[in-house]
């Protein structure tokens, strides 16, 4: 089996540890790397959350401190969603793991030009890492086969009506990748909003009795209550999560190619992904939008690689 070589770009939070749990088991996923960005939280606490989520599960997979703050705006994070961690809810032992003393924008860049057939980047957090190492070396767009990245919606937003979280916390970045000319599959709330961990999908996950899924319980039981608090959601979607698991199974959402454009001027709509549903623009499409989720395949999904943990 080919594996794909990915980075996976993150800002834990809650399915951010998910989604790296997912990757580095996914047996047709190459995990050459994980990149830590602040977003969710500063970067000190989602730097800090990575390494033990990595730790915890004894990851063997080199974490690379990023980007402290966005591009251009004022920095905003998600302590009211994630807790004041970032990763509020469960207890880690004492952690002694380091990240490595290489730059997560310089590990991008390096790693792409050594990739011969290429490297998926995957960003599931605000996209200032992708953007920066972009700016500081263009060429390593030729060596990006694809971005899969959580971000943005052509619905609603989170952060304010009109803008998803991980864009507005840096739409400057967003709209560099959106016109980078990768080729680009966007996963947003439309989509990640239809994979709500239930009450009856924690307890399947607890059945599978690992180390682990005892973590992810966790995760699931605060994460579902803060939405639950917030938007008045009964579970906690698992946005990030969403993202890898197209990776690994490209059935399991369909899309639908858009041209998309980020809002960066208007003070009502900054962030907003603009997504030309109709091609009422006829602007060349630029990004495979996520749409409808197979539910049943996700979660098979999920719960058969958390089993693969001892």
């Amino acid at each position: 089996m080919r594996r794909e070589k990915i980075i996976l770009d993150v800002d834990p939070g809650h399915d951010d540890a998910i989604a790296i749990l997912l990757a580095a088991r996914a047996d047709n996923l190459d995990l050459r790397g994980i990149t830590v960005v602040a977003g969710n939280q500063i970067l000190e606490k989602t730097l800090n959350n990575t390494l033990n989520i990595v730790n915890y599960a004894d990851l063997k997979v080199p974490v690379y401190k990023g980007m402290a703050k966005p591009l251009v705006r004022k920095q905003v994070t998600a302590g009211h969603i994630h807790g004041e961690s970032g990763l509020d809810g469960p207890d880690f032992p004492s952690l002694t793991l380091e990240a490595e003393k290489k730059h997560a924008v310089d590990f991008i860049i390096d790693e792409a030009l050594k990739a011969e057939e290429g490297i998926t980047l995957v960003p599931v957090g605000p996209l200032t890492n992708i953007a920066a190492a972009i700016l500081l070396k263009p060429e390593i767009k030729d060596k990006i086969n694809r971005i899969v990245m959580m971000g943005g919606a052509y619905g609603l937003g989170n952060r304010t009506p009109a803008a998803e979280f991980n864009i507005y916390a840096d739409a400057e970045a967003a709209d560099i990748i959106f016109k980078s000319g990768i080729d680009i599959t966007m996963v947003g709330l439309d989509l990640t909003f239809q994979a709500q961990a239930y009450p009856e999908i924690i307890d399947r996950i607890s059945k599978i009795g690992n180390k682990v899924t005892d973590l992810v319980v966790e995760l699931l039981e605060f994460f579902g209550s803060t939405y639950q608090d917030f938007y008045g959601l009964k579970a906690g979607p698992l946005h990030d999560v969403c993202a890898v698991a197209k990776l690994i199974d490209d059935d399991v959402f369909t899309t639908r190619k858009m041209h998309v454009d980020i809002e960066t001027d208007s003070s009502l709509t900054y962030g907003r992904t603009v997504c030309d549903y109709y091609d009422v623009t006829g602007k060349k499409k630029n990004a495979e939008v996520a749409l409808d989720l197979n539910k049943e395949k996700f979660w098979d999904l999920l719960c058969d690689i958390l089993g693969h943990y001892n």
